[in-house]
């Protein structure tokens, strides 16, 4: 008996540990407190009010808010850093951060080895960086509001999230919004993007060096660039939405052995700009009403494009290399050719550039002599007598119909200089 009543006291404390204890943080106390007080596993549950501290939390716990409390870092260093695994943090609005770009402040500090970390349904406001997330892996940030030091030019704010050497990553669901890149990404692997909403920022996101990411339902509107990828491969860019960007939409920058699908590209300064770009597969994007449609050269050679539609684009493709490029089975808005078997397919191969285009590029003041009848004398000449054609992209099975059938709707759109 004496045994049984000796084992059952020594499982006590194993069984305690087991439930995890709630601590409430009434408007007057101390968030700080609370945390220091807590033990792993328990949830600080704090009540709407105004906090103003900077919090370390150093173990694993949830940090909850109930209707929305405020935590003001009072304009220095990082408003909550994490250094624990397993941490939450919910539902509070979290705010100013200190300016130190040297120092990386932050509205949420993820610091090396807090893995497993979760931030949802938060603001993240006036902060330097809303996250920095460095060296923490399997990291989940869901459904936050951030936005960043408006006031302040764009090369002195921080980035909406900054990932650094991370794995496993998934971004879900955030607005994002004058900072200065919405989501940056460096050295950092097999993450997860999927339907942020980011705009009026310098790059909806920015990739460098990173590998096996999905960026996919995204949307990315005036900015100066919607998405930058550089220095990478194995990506599946999929689905996103792109437009009214004054650069650039979607630039592929350096990437090798990537997808780039379904997306709509539409309203930017240049729709796609494609350079150093090997052996990539861009389908079933619609590139509609960009100043240009695709910018490609530096050598971006081996890439499959097909299915895609090129509609009412000013110019189509600016492409200059020493070799023509293969692209088959688009459908080109200005494609002047026929079919007469009415297979769906044109009889007569699709050529995105003429010598005019050429000549043009490589001399802009040419472009007041575009209306001339010596310019138009010279791009029927040129057309006649392959000899003076200039290297193109070749489509050898251009489509009579575009495949996206609401492209209509993405008429109208103009860019917009980011703030």
């Amino acid at each position: 008996m004496l045994l049984a009543v000796a084992g059952l006291l020594a499982c006590l404390p194993i069984t305690r540990l087991a439930f995890a204890d709630i601590l409430t943080v009434h408007p007057g106390q101390s968030i700080g407190a609370a945390i220091a007080q807590a033990r792993p596993g328990d949830e600080v549950r704090v009540e709407r009010g105004l906090y103003r501290e900077n919090l370390l939390i150093d173990k694993p716990l949830t940090l909850k808010g109930i209707d929305r409390p405020t935590l003001s870092g009072g304009l220095k260093g990082d408003t909550i850093r994490i250094t624990a695994e397993d941490v939450t943090i919910d539902g509070l609005i979290v705010r100013d951060s200190g300016d130190s770009l040297v120092e990386q402040n932050a509205g949420i500090y993820i610091r090396p080895g807090a893995n497993r970390a979760t931030v949802h349904n938060c603001d993240l406001t006036y902060n330097l960086f809303g996250l920095w997330i460095e060296k923490a892996n399997d990291v989940h940030v869901e459904n936050n509001l951030i936005t960043g030091k408006r006031d302040y030019r764009s090369a002195s704010r921080g980035n909406g999230i900054q990932l650094y050497n991370t794995q496993r990553a998934r971004i879900v669901g955030n607005q994002i919004s004058f900072v200065r890149d919405g989501i940056y990404v460096d050295v950092s692997h097999h993450a997860i993007f999927r339907n942020n909403r980011i705009h009026d920022v310098r790059y909806g996101s920015h990739y460098m060096n990173s590998y096996y990411n999905v960026w996919e339902g995204n949307d990315s509107y005036h900015n100066r660039g919607g998405l930058a990828l550089m220095e990478v491969r194995n990506q599946i860019v999929r689905n996103n939405r792109a437009w009214g960007n004054s650069d650039h939409g979607i630039m592929l920058r350096t990437i090798q052995d990537s997808v780039i699908e379904g997306n709509i590209v539409a309203g930017n300064g240049r729709g796609f700009f494609i350079y150093d770009a090997e052996y990539n597969t861009i389908r079933n994007n619609l590139v509609m009403d960009n100043t240009v449609g695709v910018h490609l050269w530096a050598g971006s050679y081996h890439n499959k494009a097909e299915g895609n539609d090129f509609i009412l684009n000013r110019t189509q493709i600016k492409y200059v290399a020493s070799r023509d490029e293969i692209w088959s089975g688009n459908y080109w808005s200005n494609y002047v050719g026929w079919d007469r078997n009415g297979d769906g397919i044109g009889d007569v191969p699709y050529e995105a550039n003429d010598m005019v285009d050429y000549l043009s590029w490589r001399h802009p003041m040419m472009k007041l002599l575009l209306a001339s009848p010596a310019v138009q004398t010279l791009r029927m000449v040129s057309q006649q007598f392959p000899l003076l054609r200039a290297t193109s992209i070749v489509d050898p099975q251009p489509r009579m119909q575009p495949h996206n059938p609401d492209w209509r709707q993405w008429r109208g759109i103009f860019p917009s200089q980011p703030q």
